[in-house]
């Protein structure tokens, strides 16, 4: 079974944003998502029907939230746009409890929010990139309106289902 990705939903004005970036600096060859703001990289996909259940109760019980573009982040070999958005790391935090047990080494990790707009380019290409973004860059608020769950297939992304917060 294919591992599945969970990410949290830009609101559409932020994702026309970081899918412009991304098409302007990440290597054409090498672009084959829109942008996106993971959660988790490899939950398992053969426990796919509890992940769904989890996910429809959480999104059930969550107002959509709130998030801020607050700077970059330079990847050594990327730039990527950091977010402050702690009651996604929280939500996150209580999701990465309930799936202990079946989380990659990555995904143990605590989030640390952010879309990345370049990738795989050489370190001094990334400082460039970053230092032509410092320049256009503002830092935004908006709010995030829930979770979508994605079956990862080497290159794209096939989406499975969304999952929207509660109003």
């Amino acid at each position: 079974m294919r591992p599945l990705v969970l990410t949290a939903v830009l609101p559409p004005p932020e994702q026309a944003w970081l899918d412009g970036w991304r098409a302007e600096f990440f290597p054409p060859e090498r672009n084959h998502l829109a942008a996106h703001l993971t959660l988790f990289h490899a939950l398992p996909g053969a426990r796919r029907d509890l992940i769904e259940a989890e996910l429809e109760a959480v999104a059930g019980r969550t107002s959509p939230l709130s998030a801020r573009a607050d700077g970059l982040r330079f990847l050594g070999a990327g730039v990527a746009v950091s977010l402050h958005a702690p009651a996604l790391v929280a939500l996150r935090a209580e999701l990465a409890a309930t799936w202990a047990g079946d989380l990659t080494r990555q995904d143990e990790q605590p989030l640390r929010p952010h879309v990345t707009v370049c990738n795989k380019v050489t370190p001094e290409r990334a400082r460039a990139v970053e230092q032509e973004l410092e320049a256009r860059f503002a830092p935004r608020e908006f709010t995030l309106p829930g979770l979508a769950l994605f079956a990862y297939a080497g290159g794209p992304w096939e989406p499975l289902r969304s999952f929207a917060f509660s109003e």
